[in-house]
């Protein structure tokens, strides 16, 4: 999987989260919630830096170190502040990182990370002793995994079967067609093998996605019913 939809859409990107404003606000919220007492930060796939930016400003959790493969979404990155080393979970090498975080947080990009299983097993190394991996994805049983594989399938948000069923401003079609979601089982099975264990589960996002922009939901414990659940693994 290539990340040209990302080099090309990088703003594209932004834009629809701040026309979705409440989702930006209620998966931040999952965030900040899954970073209490997490030490030192290195965002896995931080994107354009957007989620960081907000945790800086609304909760005075610091995330600066940034692994993102598209230039274009780490030069927006940049621009907020954040220092981004190019390159991919699977096959970043830079061995001065290893042993300096605290936390791994993998937000939003576990569905866009072509090998999952390497992706854990190369960037444990940059963990300290009794580190902690922050897992957060849509999985792939959740109902908007199920509407945005409809979308994919189709190849269109325009089409009689999602009309009345998918938001006001869906999920730019690009980015879904790019996106393999994976299982909360699946997840979990991958951070066992890369020597992860003592799991616990947030979720948010439990609305219907035609309803979820109304308002901002409060995280929860668990993986149930969420469209956006966090996985919290600690490296033995």
């Amino acid at each position: 999987m290539g990340y040209e939809a990302y080099d090309r859409y990088a703003a594209q990107y932004d834009a629809w989260f701040i026309k979705n404003e409440n989702v930006l606000s209620t998966e931040a919220a999952l965030v900040a919630r899954t970073l209490e007492n997490a030490g030192r930060v290195l965002s896995i796939g931080c994107g354009s830096g957007l989620f960081e930016m907000l945790l800086r400003k609304r909760w005075g959790i610091s995330v600066t170190d940034g692994v993102e493969p598209s230039e274009s979404m780490a030069e927006i990155a940049r621009k907020r502040g954040m220092d981004v080393r190019i390159g991919t979970a699977e096959d970043i090498g830079e061995h001065e990182l290893d042993g300096q975080y605290d936390t791994l947080l993998f937000n939003g990009c576990p569905c866009y990370i072509n090998d999952l299983q390497k992706a854990f097993d190369n960037t444990s190394r940059f963990l300290t002793k009794g580190g902690r991996a922050i897992v957060i994805d849509i999985p792939k049983e959740s109902s908007y995994a199920l509407l945005y594989n409809l979308a994919k399938t189709i190849g269109s948000w325009d089409h009689p079967m999602l009309q009345g069923a998918c938001p006001p401003n869906p999920y730019p079609i690009e980015f879904v067609a790019m996106a393999n979601w994976r299982t909360t089982a699946e997840k979990l099975e991958c951070l066992k093998r890369a020597g992860y264990s003592d799991f616990s589960f947030m979720q948010t996002l439990t609305r219907m996605p035609l309803y979820s922009d109304t308002d901002v939901e409060e995280p929860s414990e668990g993986c149930d019913k969420g469209s956006y659940v966090a996985i919290t693994a600690f490296l033995k």
